[in-house]
């Protein structure tokens, strides 16, 4: 794991709360959506676009972690559920909510 990742998961783990890791996650979330707020995709800042998914994958990585997730597999495993929900010949190209379709 890189230092400085490593680093920054050691300041939250002290703080030992869940609720302050998922609040800030919601706001590293919502400075994402900030890139592109009123935006084009082509005026979003790329660097600024990077960080802020960049601080949401380290609180993801951690909240894997704490509850011992294996990262590949929970991935793996929405993929398997989201084909179940959305089927192609019947999502593709539809913005319905599976229970539409």
């Amino acid at each position: 794991m890189h230092k400085i990742m490593k680093n920054s998961i050691l300041i939250l783990v002290a703080c030992d709360n869940n609720n302050i890791v998922y609040t800030a996650a919601v706001e590293e979330a919502a400075e994402l959506n900030e890139c592109f707020l009123w935006k084009s995709h082509d005026e979003a800042k790329v660097d600024k676009v990077k960080d802020e998914l960049a601080d949401i994958l380290i609180y993801a990585i951690l909240f894997a972690d704490k509850y011992g997730f294996d990262i590949p597999e929970i991935i793996a495993e929405k993929i398997e559920k989201n084909a179940a929900k959305y089927p192609i010949d019947k999502a593709k190209g539809n913005a319905k909510k599976y229970t539409d379709l």
